[in-house]
């Protein structure tokens, strides 16, 4: 309803689960790198627990199109099964015939001596065979007890079925009830999703803005998304509905920004006053109200803007080609400051990746740093030519940052446009590093650009890195002395409100250590410098507009 005047071109925010939207945060990443290992054929039992609404579905699904070749998997859902019903949906799964007597129920012999059998013949043709039961939680002990016995398929060589277990943290104190010891005892890796945090929050929001079309700036202010977040917890599936009655509540009042009154407004009316908490969020939603009348004048107006927006002929989605040449980029919109507004860099939006390749182009990257730079800088509309490239950029409140020593994991973790130097047998050369997942990197250079497979890029990858970053308002030049510096106000700022969310140790009583704090939080060195690199996580965690990666989208 809302798409069009948001300039969308579908929703962002539906709650089912569209795989264009797909959203690895790190630790949705390391929870598939989980199921992958199980996927190897180690033998035991994969656990996978998360709260409702955290992506264990999309993990997984994920996980289902990651699969090596020689996987072979059977899923099964509604797991409210008795042991015959499981033994015989494992069998329809993965393809293999049991026995049906219409007079009686089959034995468990009479189904696991074909299981047994379907497993060696797997073995020998060298597959995998693997046993995903989702909302594993619903199990009954006596399931759980043929699982284990499954795990007793086995060669002298290896155990015959991986089992993989999704499902809420009840299944944790489930397996550790007396009498599943020796299930709990086959648990080979096990991993629990939690929900997102501040940052991830932000990129999650923005991600999914993104591949729904939008290309100025979101609608959702850093104030709001803050509130976003403490009001879902940081569970994607509450973050879904939370943002999408905002949307809907400022497109019937045609306003085109979302304020941290309107997310207490839509969480009143999505989690109903009792769950959406606090006395000012309460508040906040009667201040909104202002009376019944004007309350209803405004759902009147979302259900007249609904009767009459008819669908456009032909209007089902369809993958947009990917270019050769990168395309002329729709003009820029303005990066919104911190707190205090004034002239900035703009953003330029990303364009979506082609097919996968295995290495970039040698012959069509940057030949020279400078190159390199002056193509980063248009992602911020900066002109920076010359040989002082950074300083021209310090003049528009844009820093550098450079390190000899950055690794694949950490400029995912950075997520902004950077300047990468690439190796190669006979000469190097520099590309725009701009989008990176788990297991694919977007490059460009020259009007090229290449989406290559993560593993590959690794033996090009030098770790020299440079990348811009929005300084902290009123800041000239570097901070220097740990907190010193007309930007450290701001900066502390930005911590406290971290520490009211947790997301920072809420003992620390000083500047300098609520900033270690943070650092330690992020992986960085704890020195209680604000170093670039600092700021930089800093910048993301508060929800700083910069340019971020660009979504890479998994065939």
């Amino acid at each position: 309803m809302y798409t069009a005047f948001f300039g969308l071109q579908r929703d962002p925010f539906t709650i089912s689960p569209d795989p264009r939207f797909l959203f690895l945060s790190e630790r949705h990443a390391e929870a598939l790198a989980h199921l992958l290992y199980g996927a190897q054929g180690a033998g035991g039992i994969v656990l996978l627990t998360g709260d409702i609404g955290t992506g264990k579905t999309t993990v997984c699904r994920q996980f289902l199109e990651q699969a090596p070749a020689e996987g072979q998997v059977a899923y099964i859902f509604n797991p409210r099964l008795s042991v015959n019903e499981l033994l015989q949906s494992i069998a329809d799964e993965f393809g293999y015939a049991v026995p049906r007597p219409r007079d009686r129920e089959p034995t468990i012999k009479e189904l696991v001596d074909p299981l047994n059998r379907f497993l060696l013949v797997a073995h020998a043709a060298g597959r995998n065979p693997i046993l995903i039961i989702d909302e594993a939680q619903n199990l009954s002990p006596e399931v759980l007890e043929q699982l284990r016995l499954l795990t007793n398929l086995e060669t002298h060589e290896r155990k015959l079925l991986q089992i993989v277990l999704i499902g809420q943290p009840e299944l944790r104190n489930l397996l550790a009830r007396p009498g599943l010891e020796q299930l709990e005892q086959r648990v080979v890796a096990r991993f629990h999703l939690g929900p997102l945090n501040l940052a991830e929050t932000v990129q999650y929001i923005e991600h999914r803005m993104r591949v729904a079309g939008l290309t100025g700036p979101t609608p959702f202010s850093p104030r709001a998304m803050r509130r976003i977040h403490r009001l879902s917890g940081g569970v994607p599936r509450k973050i879904n509905l939370l943002c999408g009655r905002a949307l809907l509540g400022i497109y019937g009042q045609g306003q085109r920004s979302a304020n941290p009154a309107v997310i207490d407004r839509a969480a009143a009316e999505v989690f109903g006053p009792a769950q959406a908490g606090s006395q000012d969020v309460r508040r906040s939603a009667l201040i909104l109200s202002a009376g019944a009348l004007a309350g209803a004048g405004v759902t009147a107006l979302v259900l007249i803007s609904l009767l009459k927006e008819q669908p456009a002929a032909g209007s089902a989605t369809t993958a947009m080609p990917a270019p050769a040449p990168v395309p002329t980029v729709p003009k820029p919109s303005p990066v919104s400051a911190p707190a205090e507004q004034r002239p900035a860099a703009t953003v330029v939006p990303p364009s979506p990746p082609p097919e996968v390749s295995q290495a970039p182009a040698e012959a069509g990257l940057f030949r020279s740093e400078s190159q390199g730079v002056a193509a980063l800088g248009k992602r911020w509309s900066l002109t920076l030519s010359g040989s002082s490239p950074c300083q021209q950029a310090l003049r528009e409140g844009v820093q550098c940052y450079r390190t000899a020593r950055m690794s694949l994991f950490g400029a995912r973790k950075m997520d902004r446009p950077a300047l990468v130097r690439l190796k190669f047998p006979d000469s190097n050369g520099y590309a725009v590093l701009e989008g990176a997942n788990a297991t694919r990197v977007v490059l460009s250079a020259n009007g090229h650009r290449w989406t290559v497979d993560a593993s590959r890029l690794t033996k090009h990858w030098s770790g020299e890195y440079l990348t811009l970053w929005k300084q902290p308002p009123g800041q000239q030049g570097r901070l220097t002395d740990g907190m010193a510096g007309p930007g450290a106000n701001w900066i502390d700022r930005q911590l406290k409100d971290l520490q009211q969310l947790g997301q920072i140790d809420r003992d620390a009583k000083s500047a300098a250590a609520r900033l270690t704090s943070f650092q330690r939080s992020q992986g960085l060195e704890v020195d209680g410098r604000a170093t670039s690199a600092t700021l930089i996580l800093l910048n993301r965690a508060v929800g700083v507009t910069e340019p971020r990666l660009v979504p890479v989208s998994v065939d």
